[in-house]
């Protein structure tokens, strides 16, 4: 009976873990390089009544569910064409990498700007300003004088002069980590290594190469959220918080009934 009202707190608190997880994935559906969240469950402990014996199973009665795992699914989000030429999409495995002044992370939006950092020279920075790495892991900067620049797809940055000469300054560099999963979210579309997801590589390798994905100009990678998944599950994590709260209803009810009998 008891056991019964605690098992049925312990599955509202991982529905709702469920449905937080499911809120933030609808309210990024349209954020660019957004991976979703997967939340997973696993039974908490069982309590022994009986061991196993010739010919008899054991008895064992669960008490409750716990918390498995908070996943994030680095699948693949669709291209969206733009025509933009700092608009970048990958295609495939791999990360932008950006800086913030010693701090490195890696995203997966490729919505760059061109910013002025001197009378002479700009850099390709996200929107909060962090410089874009080449492959040298160095911030990609063209010159001033430029008369326009594009971005190849396999990542050089090309640049012509006004007097019509053209000229590759860097390279846009694409990392890749051990484990992706295993990457923590920074805010601002922003992933930082952990020890699990594995270090960054000393050196960053170009579009293509080692695994890493396709560069797409003129395109941004989409939120990989699928909202009639979300809303099915949903629904799915609505229907088990509800009976979790049936269970202590139901077990409230036979305690009444045990109080009564004394009267």
């Amino acid at each position: 009976m008891l056991r019964s009202m605690y098992s049925g707190i312990s599955g509202m608190k991982n529905f709702q873990t469920k449905l937080d997880v499911i809120g933030n994935n609808i309210a990024n559906v349209n954020t660019y390089g957004f991976k979703k969240g997967r939340t997973t469950f696993k039974d908490l402990v069982s309590q022994q009544i009986s061991g196993a014996g010739a010919g008899t199973n054991p008895k064992q009665v669960g008490l409750g569910s716990q918390l498995a795992s908070i996943d994030t699914v680095d699948t693949q989000g669709s291209l969206q064409t733009t025509g933009r030429a700092l608009d970048l999409g990958i295609s495939g495995d791999g990360y932008f990498v950006v800086q913030n002044g010693s701090q490195q992370f890696l995203t997966r939006a490729g919505n760059f700007y061109l910013t002025p950092t001197s009378d002479t020279e700009s850099k390709i920075v996200n929107a909060d300003g962090y410089e874009l790495l080449g492959t040298d892991n160095l911030p990609i900067t063209i010159e001033s004088t430029a008369k326009s620049f594009s971005v190849g797809a396999d990542g050089s940055v090309n640049v012509v002069q006004s007097d019509g000469t053209s000229s590759t300054v860097n390279t846009i560099a694409i990392a890749k980590v051990s484990n992706p999963a295993g990457l923590e979210k920074a805010g601002s579309n922003l992933y930082r290594t952990s020890t699990n997801s594995g270090a960054l590589p000393a050196s960053f390798s170009g579009p293509g190469i080692d695994g890493a994905g396709d560069l797409v100009s003129g395109a941004l990678e989409m939120s990989n959220v699928d909202l009639s998944e979300e809303f099915t599950e949903m629904i799915v994590a609505q229907r088990g918080f509800q009976a979790n709260t049936k269970i202590i209803t139901t077990s409230d009810e036979i305690l009444q009934e045990l109080v009564n009998l004394k009267r």
